[in-house]
């Protein structure tokens, strides 16, 4: 009994051995393996902070929805990485698939690997700027947006007159032409929106699109920032007696659509009859006569108050104003004066 024993232990122990051994060597190929990734690691670490090719700075348009892959390749293209897959591997690595943007993008000379991604998880793509001026037409506006060489795809949009927000937009190369249009029309709604409901009480205009109608004849009576709010009172206390505007940019729109006349109005043209001339017609005309900036829809709406019924040209390009007819009479010769002089100058 006691020699089967043995002979079973020593089974056992022999079992147990190769067991053992078996777990070793398995343990060694693991022991391997975490130092051969460990190494690599370390490698692709060393290299992905490793200034990169370019010599110098480098724009790359990296377009919208490429995968990982695809940016990768295209940065290679450029000249400021070495290898895609290097690239690749490093955003999975950090788990930044969803998170590197598309655009158009300044890489700097050297930028490493790692230092590229930080900038595509940025998203500091280069800003490009479309500046629509105030008093434009809408049909100006348009032209200068089919004009602009970095805004994308045909122009199709047609606002109505006055609907657009004059300002200089920054926006990303791939940013179609329509776009740019809509951000300017939601612009001015919001701009509009906010100031209505601040506006003072008891104007004489009963809806937004009046007020943008007034805004615009304000915007091209001057451009001298700071008389904005005292024309906008003139205009106000002329609508509430009933007294007709007599502005001359309303004449103009009426005869070339707010083009330029390229001379003086006629005196025919003051009284002729189109329903823009505000000599002849009681009230505002039918639509604004420009896209209005934002002061001077903030002037309407908040308007100086004023007693003044009239203002002229003063020859600084600013305006006499006066509160009576007399005074008015007077502001007026002066300017005839100054218009004579400068003929005889001239």
């Amino acid at each position: 009994m006691d020699a089967k024993a043995n002979d079973v232990d020593a089974r056992a122990d022999q079992r147990g051995g190769a067991i053992k051994s078996f777990l070793l060597f398995f343990a060694g190929l693991a022991v391997l393996a975490i130092a051969a990734f460990g190494v690599g690691g370390y490698l692709g670490y060393r290299e992905a902070i490793k200034p990169g090719p370019a010599k110098s700075d480098v724009i790359v348009l990296l377009a919208q929805g490429s995968s990982v892959s695809a940016i990768a390749h295209d940065l290679e293209d450029a000249g400021v990485i070495r290898y895609p897959e290097l690239f690749t591997a490093v955003v999975r690595v950090r788990g930044a698939e969803n998170d590197v943007k598309a655009g158009e993008y300044e890489i700097p000379a050297g930028a490493s690997v790692n230092d590229i991604i930080d900038q595509l998880i940025e998203g500091k793509s280069i800003l490009h700027y479309f500046t629509a001026p105030e008093g434009l037409t809408t049909a100006q506006v348009l032209r200068l947006v089919a004009a602009d060489d970095v805004l994308t795809d045909e122009l199709t949009a047609t606002p109505e007159e006055g609907e657009l927000l004059p300002e200089t937009y920054a926006f990303t190369r791939g940013e179609s032409r329509d776009e740019m249009v809509e951000r300017m029309a939601a612009a001015q709604d919001r701009l509009l929106e906010k100031l209505w409901d601040d506006r003072t009480t008891e104007l004489p205009l009963s809806t937004k699109e009046e007020a943008i109608i007034l805004a615009s004849i304000v915007e091209k009576e001057t451009g001298v920032a700071e008389e904005r709010a005292r024309i906008a009172g003139v205009f106000v206390n002329r609508l509430k007696r009933g007294m007709r505007l007599e502005s001359d940019p309303t004449i103009i729109y009426g005869l070339t659509q707010g083009e330029p006349l390229g001379r003086g109005l006629r005196v025919s043209e003051l009284r002729g009859e189109t329903p823009y001339n505000t000599y002849i017609i009681r009230g505002l005309p039918p639509t604004p006569i420009a896209n209005p900036g934002a002061d001077s829809i903030a002037a309407v709406l908040n308007p100086m108050d004023t007693d003044d019924l009239f203002f002229v040209a003063d020859g600084t390009g600013g305006h006499a104003f006066a509160k009576t007819n007399r005074e008015h009479e007077r502001n007026v010769a002066a300017w005839r004066r100054i218009e004579r002089e400068r003929r005889q100058g001239g």
